[in-house]
């Protein structure tokens, strides 16, 4: 999806990119833009949710301003990574580590954009309230594209299948290029890391350790 964000103060407003399985115990994966005053920088969230439990919050600063013109944020999702790519530069990636009781998306999920109230956390953890003087808040959506794997009758046993792109082997991790990139984006533009955030988890969760 191309999108360009509310271009005035947007302080406690968040825009919201993301997947959603829409279940009681939902699987979801998260672009979440968090506002700020007029002049200040947004931070971009990704978090995860599987089977109902979320928490996996990071938090970077994007390298131009996300108001001024559209610019392309994709989700790239298979059953090895899920990897979360702006201007198809790769800014996080989360494995798939199943194998030692990691939990993995899996749930088929329906795509969704928002824009919402987050007075009480998303600007600078809710000290900053919403101008809502600067109403409405608008934001533009554009060119969206999708491949995914249809589901019929709940059944997702062809949804690995080599057929489809996104799971030949190529896709199963970074290329060293990639890799590259994502290193250096990461060492100038994050700003929070749940895997680094020793109040919240005093132990490591496992795929932070993995």
């Amino acid at each position: 999806m191309k999108i360009k964000l509310p271009n005035r103060d947007s302080a406690g407003v968040v825009i919201a990119f993301y997947l959603h399985s829409n279940t009681n115990n939902n699987d979801e994966i998260d672009f979440e833009f968090l506002g700020n005053r007029e002049g200040k920088p947004y931070s971009l969230q990704t978090n995860m949710f599987v089977n109902g439990g979320g928490n996996r919050e990071q938090r970077v600063h994007l390298w131009f301003d996300p108001t001024a013109e559209f610019h392309n944020y994709k989700i790239m999702w298979n059953e090895h990574q899920i990897v979360f790519y702006v201007d198809n530069i790769p800014i996080r990636v989360f494995k798939n580590n199943e194998n030692i009781g990691v939990g993995y998306p899996k749930q088929p999920m329906q795509l969704l954009a928002t824009i919402w109230d987050g007075d009480g956390w998303a600007t600078d953890g809710g000290l900053t309230k919403t101008n809502w003087s600067f109403a409405p808040f608008k934001a533009y959506f554009q060119d969206f594209k999708i491949g995914g794997c249809p589901i019929i009758n709940s059944n997702t046993n062809n949804c690995n299948s080599q057929g489809y792109w996104w799971n030949q082997r190529k896709y199963w991790r970074l290329s060293s290029s990639q890799r590259k990139l994502y290193d250096e984006y990461r060492v100038n533009y994050k700003t929070y890391d749940y895997c680094d955030d020793m109040i919240r988890y005093p132990t490591p969760p496992l795929e932070c350790v993995s």
